[in-house]
Formats: structure tokens, C-alpha cells, sequence
């Protein structure tokens, strides 16, 4: 028997992801500390911001399946590179990206509320930036202003520019939300989003 989903997120990007599985959702957004532990790896710290979000909305949302996802993107160096949240932070991201390959790890949970079973993953995927000149950083920031990115860029935009070539399994994880992996997770609990409705 399948659940009401929830997707604990109040991002308008992984919301609009969301709705191209054609399924009735609604949105809650969790209060967590995304601290990375001491020795943690990114790709660990994807998955455990993920069930995180999705556990804290657990016990306000019975009866719901809940999903939770979370981002971290990474330089060649280990570099962890966060939402900018203004212009100068952002220029300084994109300028250590230029020219050099990113890592996008997006953690991804399906949990049921209910149970507290939950199905946890993360989803790598690698943009490999071109170099990129003073300029054009500037002219694509002005833009677009994508401080509340990952990264400082927006794939669903003018940000594709930026890339030499992309590589991974699910575009859709560079968003945010990795459709084909929830896609699989929701038919491992009995829902196709292809036969609902």
C-alpha cells in the first residue's frame, strides 16, 4: 500500500523535479544542522544530511513516505563547495572551478514515516567546468545570481554553459534530486509512478 509523499524541502528546484513524476506531493522544510562531522566524507555527509531531513519531519508527518535529499559538491582537492549565498563567495567558487572536474554527491532517502524503514543512497555526478574568465564568471553571475546553488551555477539554466562535458547517471542529480534513483526506490515500495493515477 502506498503513502502520501512529502518531500522534506523547501527548494523550489527539487519541487519542480519533483512534479515530473506526476505525483500528488506536499512540501515541509526540516530544521537540521548540516555540520559536516570531523573525518567525514562528502559522500557520507550526503547521505546522512538526506535521511537527517527526512527523519526530522517524521514524527509531525505519520502515514507519510517522506523524502529526503541533500547536495555536496566537492574540488579534485576535497574542497567542499556550499551555496555561495552572495556575489564574492560565489566568483571565488567559480574560479576554483574553472577548469577542473566537480563531484556532485546528492544523498537521497525515501523513509516511511511509520516504520522508520528507510532506502538511503547517494547519487554521484561530475561537471567538468572549461576554463572560464573573469569575465564571463561575471557576466554569468550578474545573470543569473545563483547564490542559492551548490556550486554558484544553475544547470536548468544559463549555468550549462559553463561546462566542458557532464558525466553521471541522472542529470537530475545535479539539481538536486535524482529522479531516476527516487523512480526506483518509490517501485521497490509497490508505487509506479507510471501506473498511479
Amino acid at each position: 500500500m502506498t503513502k502520501p509523499l512529502l518531500l522534506a524541502s523547501s527548494s523550489p528546484y527539487r519541487k519542480a523535479l519533483l512534479e515530473r513524476l506526476a505525483l500528488p506531493f506536499t512540501t515541509a522544510s526540516p530544521d537540521i544542522d548540516e555540520t559536516p562531522m570531523p573525518g567525514e566524507t562528502a559522500d557520507d555527509l550526503a547521505r546522512r544530511l538526506a535521511e537527517s531531513k527526512a527523519r526530522a519531519l517524521a514524527a509531525k508527518h505519520p502515514g507519510h513516505w517522506i523524502i529526503g535529499s541533500d547536495q555536496v559538491a566537492c574540488l579534485p582537492d576535497g574542497t567542499l563547495l556550499h551555496k555561495p549565498g552572495n556575489h564574492s563567495q560565489a566568483v571565488h567558487q567559480l574560479r576554483q572551478s574553472s577548469g577542473h572536474r566537480v563531484v556532485f554527491l546528492t544523498g537521497l532517502c525515501l523513509l516511511d514515516a511509520d516504520s522508520g524503514d528507510c532506502q538511503v543512497i547517494c547519487e554521484p555526478f561530475t561537471a567538468h567546468f572549461r576554463p572560464l574568465s573573469s569575465e564571463e564568471i561575471e557576466s554569468y553571475l550578474q545573470r543569473e545570481q545563483p547564490y542559492d546553488c551548490a556550486g554558484s551555477f544553475k544547470m536548468e539554466g544559463l549555468g550549462i554553459t559553463l561546462f566542458d562535458r557532464l558525466e553521471g547517471r541522472d542529470p537530475n542529480s545535479l539539481v538536486g534530486l535524482p529522479l531516476i534513483a527516487l523512480n526506483g526506490m518509490l517501485r521497490n515500495w509497490g508505487c509506479n509512478p507510471l501506473l498511479e493515477g
